[in-house]
């Protein structure tokens, strides 16, 4: 069966399943029927993408990451190796809890660093930045950087991930995109 995305040989693809053009499955992973992953995806090594994940165009999953039913990352998100999803808020062995899964929305441009937790039943925000190691225990708004356990805002950053001066107007030093604060003091572009 021709396809338009690359798969190594040792990942494993369950039908039907969407892979969007440009996609690339590197060495055991596990993309499970039912999965939606968008083009121009970079799925690592030993990533799992359960039934019912949504994966939007140009995310970047590192290795060892899984994506469970309910998580949602929007276009451009870039997810870090060893980060982890949740999908029940009090998990137990002997207590299926399939019917208490949380949708969790990652929203354009974001990055979940190394070993971040992620919650589930929050939202992060677009281009929010979460460090390595934090734990995300509620939502996250847009451009936000997001440090320690459990996660607090630590700042501001740019579009294109680099933190911002504290101004009520910051410019960004790497690129120079303008951003403004809005009446709940919350970062938004000028452009």
């Amino acid at each position: 069966m021709a396809t338009d995305y690359f798969a190594h040989e040792t990942a494993c693809i369950d039908q039907p399943c969407e892979i969007g053009e440009g996609s690339r499955i590197w060495h055991f992973s596990h993309i499970m029927s039912g999965a939606t992953i968008g083009a121009d995806c970079n799925i690592g090594q030993n990533v799992y993408v359960d039934l019912g994940a949504v994966i939007g165009d140009g995310c970047k999953l590192q290795n060892n990451v899984s994506i469970y039913k309910g998580v949602i990352l929007e276009e451009g998100v870039f997810c870090g190796p060893s980060m982890v999803f949740t999908n029940v808020i009090n998990p137990r062995a002997f207590i299926e809890r399939k019917h208490e899964f949380r949708t969790t929305l990652i929203k354009k441009g974001s990055t979940l660093g190394a070993n971040s937790t992620i919650l589930c039943g929050v939202t992060i925000g677009e281009y929010a930045l979460i460090g390595a190691g934090a734990v995300i225990t509620r939502d996250v708004p847009a451009y936000a950087l997001m440090l320690g356990v459990p996660a607090q805002r630590a700042g501001w950053v740019c579009r294109c991930g680099v933190a911002l001066p504290n101004a009520s107007s910051p410019v960004c030093p790497e690129c120079g995109e303008r951003y403004r604060r809005d009446e709940d003091g919350l970062l938004q572009p000028l452009s």
